[in-house]
């Protein structure tokens, strides 16, 4: 009987552990039980997402490798992604209603192949994902050698890397498999800095450029006009933003972790509608061999709330800046009843953003000077397609309401911090900051071709709500900014407000720079106009020879049309600085 009982026993214990194992198996997934013979690793992450939202996992497991993805059998959706381009998409990891959920890496490597999204989450909760790397085969944009330039156009040697043809004597890039790579503009990079070239400019196009090769892997462009240095990189910028890296909608508690961007087809991390998202040790860089990293922001967030923090990142060498927040501004088309009104989203990547719902709260705002004139609360929304929205409101419109003013949500404002980050090399500007919550930007260091940092917002071009209320810029390094065309100081507040409404709109208020270091090689510190309440204190200035100065006779602070200004000189002297 005793030995019965036993036996009993150690089969209780050996179900016990075999439940537990199963629990613990159905809790987290491994991916290595879905992966196949196939080259292909798309089917076994779609397969495993499936079971792990059937079975309500709380983590997905890769085991540390190369895993390589392709379009064809991944999933596909339609996306509307703000300041991205719309369409049919193919997604390899959507996660939709995840709840409480991480995806693990273990340092492993993924590398994308032809038009696909890496990662998009919707409806999501409580999700993070970390410790891995996204590259792609072959890359959006293309780099090439500048060998020799004339007046008609530039001679150039093109790698491998980046395969092309001559089509009808036109240059057109594409992969192995003969996809085209369509482009639209030209940007040169310093070949020794790894930065872009001192003052290039864009150069846009409509079309393919006249081409003709001299030889395989050597080509010569038409293009009158065109500029550059031989030795540098001529870069042909990729013509559409279709495959950001992470793409975070409608979703919050979300975090992006110890994540490196080598590249992708857009931004790096776009978040919209969304709260409470955190990016921390992610790092923007391009991948041994070439000199742009991702062809679009590094991150960007659009009508979020709660906290977005940024912190402990790298972001070089990307084709636009390192962040934007802001909101979206739709436009008044007409008024079509008391209440009611004709609303259209006018930018063409802004279209299909559905933020208007019962229960909003509404600023209605003159776009010549973005002065709010009126509040109220949405009864009721008819859209009618991915442009055109009637609204309802609970009262009656103002008389001040006209066509062309906008309309935007009024408590997007999430709170921002940015801090112990590098944002350099990169093309156009480090930060635009537009959220009207708390916003703290510390311990950063800045070496951009524009602007380091850029208060901006109108109602006329982006359609970019901003307009901040509370900014403590402190501790940073601004190590010699302003050496390209896409700004006219290190700290910039530039709105889109007509000259004639700049004494009365005040659309920044609140900015605090103090206890930080700039390193300047020409004048320019401040230019800022319509701020109210702007603080410049306890900084150092370092004069240096990094660049030729290029605008040597500005004003170190151009402050206009500003109210409450504190501007303390006496901290703001020049020392001999060793050059960068």
């Amino acid at each position: 009987m005793a030995g019965n009982f036993k036996i009993r026993l150690l089969i209780t214990a050996l179900l016990l552990l075999l439940q537990q194992g199963i629990t613990a198996q159905g809790r987290e997934v491994n991916l290595g039980r879905f992966l196949k013979h196939s080259k292909d690793a798309t089917t076994a992450v779609a397969e495993a997402l499936a079971y792990c939202k059937k079975m309500k996992s709380t983590k997905l497991i890769i085991p540390r490798g190369v895993y390589e993805f392709w379009p064809d059998r991944a999933t596909e959706q339609y996306l509307f992604v703000s300041n991205n381009d719309g369409g049919l998409r193919r997604i390899t990891f959507l996660l939709e209603g995840f709840r409480n959920f991480e995806i693990s890496g273990n340092g492993s490597q993924f590398i994308f192949h032809g038009f696909v999204s890496p990662f998009v989450l919707k409806d999501c909760s409580n999700v993070r994902i970390h410790s891995l790397s996204i590259d792609w085969a072959r890359t959006f944009h293309s780099e090439a050698k500048i060998l020799k330039v004339d007046e008609a156009g530039m001679e150039l040697a093109v790698s491998a890397a980046y395969p092309y043809k001559i089509v009808n004597h036109r240059l057109v890039f594409c992969d192995k498999e003969n996809v085209i790579y369509p482009y639209n503009g030209l940007l040169e990079f310093d070949a020794l800095k790894r930065e872009t070239a001192y003052m290039a400019q864009d150069y846009w196009m409509n079309s393919d450029l006249p081409a003709k090769e001299i030889k395989p892997g050597y080509i010569k462009i038409f293009y009158e006009g065109l500029r550059g240095t031989p030795g540098n990189i001529l870069t042909f910028t990729a013509a559409g933003r279709t495959s950001s890296a992470i793409v975070i909608s409608d979703s919050r508690k979300i975090i992006v972790d110890t994540v490196i961007l080598f590249h992708c087809g857009g931004m790096g991390v776009i978040a919209q509608r969304s709260e409470d998202i955190i990016v921390r040790r992610v790092k923007v860089t391009p991948a041994k061999g070439r000199v742009v990293s991702i062809t679009a922001d590094a991150t960007h967030f659009v009508n979020c709330k709660g906290h977005i923090t940024l912190s402990d990142c790298v972001f070089e060498n990307q084709l636009d800046d390192a962040t934007n927040i802001h909101g979206i501004y739709v436009r008044v088309e007409k008024k079509i009843a008391p209440s009611s009104v004709l609303l259209a989203l006018k930018h063409p990547q802004q279209f299909g953003f559905d933020f208007i719902k019962p229960g909003v709260r509404m600023e209605l705002v003159h776009s010549n000077s973005l002065l709010r004139y009126s509040t109220d609360e949405v009864k009721s929304v008819h859209r009618i397609n991915s442009q055109y929205t009637i609204v309802e409101f609970k009262n009656a419109l103002p008389d001040l309401l006209k066509a062309g003013d906008v309309a935007a949500d009024m408590d997007v404002s999430p709170d921002v911090l940015i801090t112990n980050c590098t944002i350099r090399a990169n093309r156009a500007r480090g930060i635009l900051l537009g959220s009207r919550g708390k916003t703290i930007i510390k311990n950063n260091l800045f070496h951009n071709a524009g602007a380091a940092i850029l208060f901006e917002g109108d109602g006329r071009h982006w359609y970019e709500q901003a307009g901040v209320r509370n900014v403590l810029i402190e501790g940073n390094i601004f190590e010699n900014c302003n050496y390209g065309v896409w700004g006219n100081a290190v700290i910039q507040v530039g709105p889109g407000i007509d000259a004639a409404s700049r004494k009365i709109s005040f659309y920044n208020k609140g900015i605090t720079i103090q206890n930080n270091i700039f390193k300047i090689f020409d004048s320019r510190i401040v230019n800022a106009y319509a701020v109210d309440k702007f603080i410049f204190r306890n900084n150092k200035i370092f004069k240096t020879t990094a660049y030729p100065p290029a605008f040597s006779g500005a004003e170190r602070f151009k402050v206009t049309d500003c109210e409450n200004v504190i501007i303390d000189p006496g901290t703001a002297t020049d020392y001999n600085c060793t050059d960068r």
